[in-house]
C-alpha cells in the first residue's frame, strides 16, 4: 500500500498551461473568437487568456522554432471542463463554426462527455463536461481502484441540438471554465507510470492496453493522461513549438516539499524556490507546482 505522505494532495487542481506559439496574432484570434477566452494579461512574454479572470492558456511568442514532428513527445491535448452541458454546447457550437477543419471527434466516456479539436498550430484541445461522480464506475484490479471509461459515440449535433441554449450562447465568455486535466504524447507507459505514479504521488486510475496512462489525485478520473499512440519510442523532446509548461497548483507549500524530496530521492533535478517547485519529466515536458 502506497504511503499517504508519498501522494499528491487530493485537492490538487491543474494550472495554466504554457504554449509556445509561432504566430501569436493567430493563436490569440483562434482562443479569443472560437474558444471564447478573454485576455487576463499582457505582458512582453506572451498573452494570458482564461475565463472570469482566471488564465488557462498562456500564448509565449517563439519564433524561429519548428512545429513538432507527430511521432515526438509533448502534448496530446489540453483539456478545458466546463460547468454544465448547455456552456459545453455553446463552446463547441463557437468553436466549430470557426473553423470546422480543426473539429477531431467526440466522445462519451462514461465519466464525461468530449468534444475534440486541434488549434491553428496542431495543439491539441478537449472541450468536457463530467457526469455527477456518483455515476462513476470504479473496479478493483491488481494495479489498484480503476475507474470504468469508454470511448462510445456522442453525435455532435444531437448534443447541441439538446443542450445548446440561446442564454447559454449569450453569455458564453462569461460561463467559467477550468484545466480540467492535461494529456501527453510520451516514448513509453511504463516509464510515464515510474515518474508520475511511483515519483510524483499520483494514483493510477486507469490504463488502456499498455498504450495509455491516466491518473490523478483525489479520486478524479484523471488529472493528467500519457500514451503512446503516435510516440511510442519517442526519446527527450527538442526546443519546438507546442507545450512549453504545465502547472499544477497544491494547497500548501508543504506538499511541494515533500514532492521536492521525493524528486530528489528518485535523482531528478529540480528548483525548488519556497513558493514553486519546477521540473521536466523523462521526456523534457516542463512541469511546475505552485500554490492554489
Amino acid at each position: 500500500m502506497t504511503n499517504p505522505q508519498d501522494l499528491l494532495p487530493n485537492d490538487l487542481s491543474m494550472g495554466t498551461v504554457i504554449l509556445k506559439v509561432g504566430d501569436l496574432a493567430r493563436m490569440s484570434e483562434y482562443y479569443r473568437r472560437a474558444l471564447g477566452l478573454d485576455v487576463v494579461e499582457e505582458t512582453s512574454e506572451g498573452l494570458s487568456l482564461g475565463r472570469a479572470n482566471t488564465p488557462l492558456i498562456r500564448l509565449a511568442p517563439a519564433t524561429g522554432l519548428q512545429l513538432p514532428a507527430r511521432g515526438e513527445a509533448g502534448l496530446f491535448h489540453t483539456a478545458l471542463l466546463f460547468d454544465d452541458r448547455s456552456a459545453l454546447a455553446a463552446t463547441v457550437a463557437a468553436t466549430a463554426q470557426y473553423d470546422a477543419g480543426l473539429y477531431v471527434g467526440s466522445a462519451d466516456h462514461l465519466v464525461s462527455e468530449a468534444f475534440y479539436f486541434t488549434d491553428p498550430e496542431g495543439n491539441g484541445i478537449e472541450l468536457y463536461f463530467d457526469k455527477p461522480r456518483s455515476t462513476w464506475q470504479w473496479s478493483s484490479e491488481v494495479t489498484g481502484r480503476t475507474v470504468v471509461m469508454d470511448s462510445l459515440r456522442l453525435p455532435a449535433d444531437d448534443y447541441l441540438r439538446d443542450h445548446l441554449t440561446e442564454d447559454a450562447v449569450t453569455g458564453r465568455t462569461a460561463a467559467g471554465a477550468v484545466v480540467g486535466h492535461v494529456h501527453l504524447q510520451v516514448g513509453d507507459v511504463e516509464t510515464a507510470g515510474k515518474f508520475y505514479v511511483d515519483t510524483l504521488g499520483f494514483e493510477r486510475t486507469a490504463g488502456w492496453r499498455g498504450q495509455a496512462l491516466f491518473v490523478s489525485a483525489g479520486g478524479y478520473h484523471h488529472h493528467m493522461a500519457m500514451n503512446v499512440w503516435n510516440s511510442r519510442g519517442a526519446g527527450p523532446r527538442k526546443d519546438t513549438l507546442g507545450l512549453g509548461e504545465v502547472l499544477i497548483r497544491v494547497p500548501a507549500e508543504d506538499h511541494m516539499g515533500a514532492l521536492a524530496d521525493r524528486l530528489t530521492v528518485a535523482g531528478i533535478n529540480n528548483h525548488h524556490t519556497g513558493s514553486e517547485l519546477r521540473f521536466n519529466d523523462p521526456w523534457n515536458n516542463r512541469i511546475r507546482v505552485a500554490m492554489s
